[in-house]
C-alpha cells in the first residue's frame, strides 16, 4: 500500500491540504453558478446559485391570473424546488468525488457528504 510499509506523512498531509482547497475551489465556484428550476412548462423560472440560494423569480404574464394567485403560488413554490433540486444535484457532481477523497461515508473519514 505505502512504500516501505508506513506512509509519509508529509505526503499525506499535503494531499489532505491540496483536497481542503479543491473543495474550497469547488464551492465557491458553485456559489457563482446560476441554476434554473421552471414549473408550469416555463410560465415561472426561478434562480438560484449552485448552493440553493434563491436569486430570482420570473412570471410569464399569462401565469398571472388575478383571480387564480393559489395556482401561481404553487408554481413558485414548483419552479423554486425544481431549481435547488437541479442545485443539490449540480453540487453533487462537483463535490461528490472531492468528498469521497476525503473519506466521505467511510470508518474513519471525515464523514464530508458524498
Amino acid at each position: 500500500m505505502f512504500p516501505g510499509g508506513t506512509p509519509d506523512m508529509q505526503q499525506l498531509l499535503q494531499q489532505a491540504q491540496q483536497m481542503q482547497q479543491d473543495l474550497m475551489s469547488a464551492q465557491e465556484e458553485l456559489a457563482q453558478t446560476e441554476v434554473k428550476g421552471t414549473s408550469g412548462g416555463g410560465l415561472v423560472t426561478a434562480t438560484v446559485n449552485g448552493v440553493g440560494e434563491l436569486q430570482g423569480i420570473e412570471i410569464k404574464p399569462e401565469a398571472a391570473d388575478p383571480e387564480d394567485t393559489e395556482t401561481l403560488s404553487d408554481l413558485v413554490v414548483a419552479a423554486v424546488r425544481d431549481a435547488a433540486n437541479n442545485a443539490r444535484e449540480l453540487a453533487s457532481q462537483k463535490l461528490g468525488p472531492l468528498a469521497q477523497g476525503l473519506g466521505g461515508g467511510m470508518p474513519g473519514g471525515l464523514g464530508l457528504p458524498g
